[in-house]
This record gives C-alpha cells, sequence and structure tokens, in this order.
C-alpha cells in the first residue's frame, strides 16, 4: 500500500501585495503553525520516503520548516508543475514516483490539492486550510496503478483543530 500526505502550504504574507505570487514568505501565523502540525505528524509516528514540493517559497519554507522540526534531513525534490497544479498533473507525479518509495510529503497550493484529495478518496472536504493534512491509503501497490478513487482518507487535520 502506498501512502499520500498532502500538505498544503503554511499562511503566506500578504504585507508586501506587490510581491510576485511564486515569491511571497510566510506570515506569523504560518510559521506558528508549523511546530504545531509537526508535532501531530511525530505523535502519528509519521515519516515520509519522499518530499515532492511545489518550487514555491511558501511551499519551500513550509516543507523546510517541517522537516527541520521533525528532525529529517531528507533531500525535497521541487517540481515546477506543482505550483498551482490540478489534480490530473497532481496524479501524473504520483504516478510517476519510483516504488521503492511507500510515503510520500506533497506540498502544494488550493484549490488543486483539495480537489486532488476529493477525486482520489470520494471525500467530501470543502476546503483544506493552510497547513492542512490529509492523509490517503493507496489501495495499489505501485505508484503508476494510483488512480481517482482509489484511495481511502486516513485523516485531516489542520492548525485551528490541534491548537492548545
Amino acid at each position: 500500500m502506498k501512502t499520500i500526505y498532502l500538505i498544503r502550504h503554511a499562511k503566506s504574507d500578504w504585507s508586501a501585495p506587490d510581491t510576485y505570487d511564486a515569491q511571497r514568505g510566510l506570515s506569523k501565523r504560518g510559521k506558528k503553525a508549523i511546530p504545531i502540525m509537526a508535532k501531530a505528524l511525530h505523535e502519528k509516528h509519521i515519516k515520509p520516503d519522499l518530499i515532492i514540493s511545489s518550487p514555491a517559497k511558501r511551499t519551500k519554507l513550509t516543507a523546510k520548516g517541517l522537516l527541520k522540526e521533525l528532525g529529517y534531513s531528507q533531500k525535497i525534490i521541487y517540481q515546477d508543475d506543482l505550483y498551482l497544479a490540478d489534480p490530473d498533473t497532481m496524479l501524473s507525479v504520483v504516478k510517476s514516483i519510483d516504488d521503492k518509495y511507500r510515503s510520500i510529503f506533497l506540498i502544494g497550493h488550493n484549490p488543486g490539492i483539495t480537489e486532488f484529495a476529493n477525486l482520489m478518496s470520494d471525500g467530501e472536504i470543502e476546503n483544506i486550510p493552510t497547513l492542512g493534512i490529509v492523509a490517503l491509503h493507496c489501495t495499489s501497490k505501485r505508484w503508476e496503478d494510483c488512480g481517482y478513487h482509489h484511495a481511502s482518507l486516513e485523516f485531516f487535520i489542520y492548525p485551528k483543530m490541534l491548537k492548545e
């Protein structure tokens, strides 16, 4: 079985509205949410074999922040086609993954990430909020066999539900 952890980037910084979208960093709230979500992943004993992210600054900072908090030193693969990707593009990325990997972090953007989660699992998630994480178990043994409606939703968590 293959597991996809869909992660939407942390809350982005809009303090400089003229900043090109792909260059926006993280807001204070976004930075504060990273340790909360990393703790939740750690408590669930989640260790991805592969991390693939959009190359946007906010997704890079989210990926690096999570890995730092989790104490991982894994390489992150930045894939240009994940920037504001639609579900078909995300599925293409998933299908191209080497079968030696069992679980992945796929870090991206809305609306594509929410649509992808729902198509994969027949889910009814209205919106994956910033730094929301959806765990999907694909019934396939090979990544290239993963497809829409071939996954089950394991969990869906986000920062506001975990604040102490």
